[in-house]
């Protein structure tokens, strides 16, 4: 049974799980769970209008309160600006998707907060409050299909805005890089499954059937391999399942994802190993 002695980093919780594990409220960003003498900070990038933002290893997150200027004294606020000295544990949830929030563990307040002006739910300048966080594990744990899914999304909203309001958005941007540490999922590829793929191809692309566009320090042929059903998605690392592609191409089917181009594949791949 999932408790606050078995809740790992990375697990990912539902609004009734949170409820569960801490004795905490279902909504808000910033909830007291007196039961378990904890404040749930959850870091939301779905329909949010706080400005949350990572410089570095550091959390600066935007106070509570949604309309007009925020206040040091006005209930969560109030609690996660005492915490260093209140006895409440203070635990950090990132939210990708609706109804799913990511652990990513315990944070401090390192600083004092500070204000600066964000609108509020009306689209009205007013005065928050940032709090600067850091988790105590040093690590941000980031699930790679999470944080893609999330940007094709914004991309998405991009796109529909006006030249003016993406100028806007665009000067509001921190101009320093996200560079943090984090703790990422990655799939360890077979490099025995990877190099016979290459060696099949023999130098030419399995989709577009162009030779590869460049040679390697080595002089080898560039080409890079692929899972046709990706790993992500519960592929298998194997070669019946891995080709060889120009970069061009493997572009093309991270983006497009087209079935013709999987099926183009599938037959390949299958035809070679009946030749071998």
């Amino acid at each position: 049974m999932l408790s606050i002695d078995t809740l790992k980093i990375g697990h990912k919780l539902t609004n009734h799980e949170l409820y569960k594990v801490f004795g905490c409220g279902n909504s808000g960003g910033m909830r007291r769970a007196k039961k378990t003498n904890s404040l749930i900070i959850i870091s939301s990038h779905v329909e949010s209008i706080y400005e949350d933002r990572w410089d570095g290893d550091i959390l600066l997150y935007t106070g509570m309160g949604l309309n007009g200027d925020q206040s040091l004294d006005f209930n969560q606020n109030k609690t996660l600006n005492e915490s260093s000295v209140n006895g409440v544990q203070v635990c950090l949830f990132e939210q990708f998707k609706v109804n799913e929030y990511t652990y990513l563990g315990p944070v401090d307040l390192i600083q004092a907060p500070y204000t600066e002006k964000q609108p509020d739910q009306n689209g009205q300048l007013r005065t928050v409050y940032i709090f600067p966080l850091k988790l105590k594990t040093g690590e941000r744990y980031i699930n790679q299909n999470d944080v893609k899914a999330w940007q094709e999304k914004k991309h998405k909203h991009a796109k529909k805005l006006s030249q003016q309001e993406l100028l806007n958005r665009a000067l509001k941007s921190n101009p320093q890089s996200n560079g943090y540490k984090t703790t990422v999922i990655q799939y360890v590829r077979n490099e025995y499954v990877s190099e016979y793929a290459k060696r099949l191809a023999n130098g030419i692309c399995q989709l577009c059937n162009q030779t590869a566009p460049f040679e390697d320090k080595k002089g080898m042929p560039y080409l890079e391999t692929h899972h046709i059903a990706w790993l992500a998605r519960g592929g298998e690392d194997t070669i019946f399942n891995t080709v060889a592609l120009c970069p061009n191409c493997h572009k093309r089917i991270h983006i497009l994802d087209l079935e013709q181009d999987k099926a183009k594949l599938l037959s390949k791949i299958q035809n070679l190993a009946l030749e071998n």
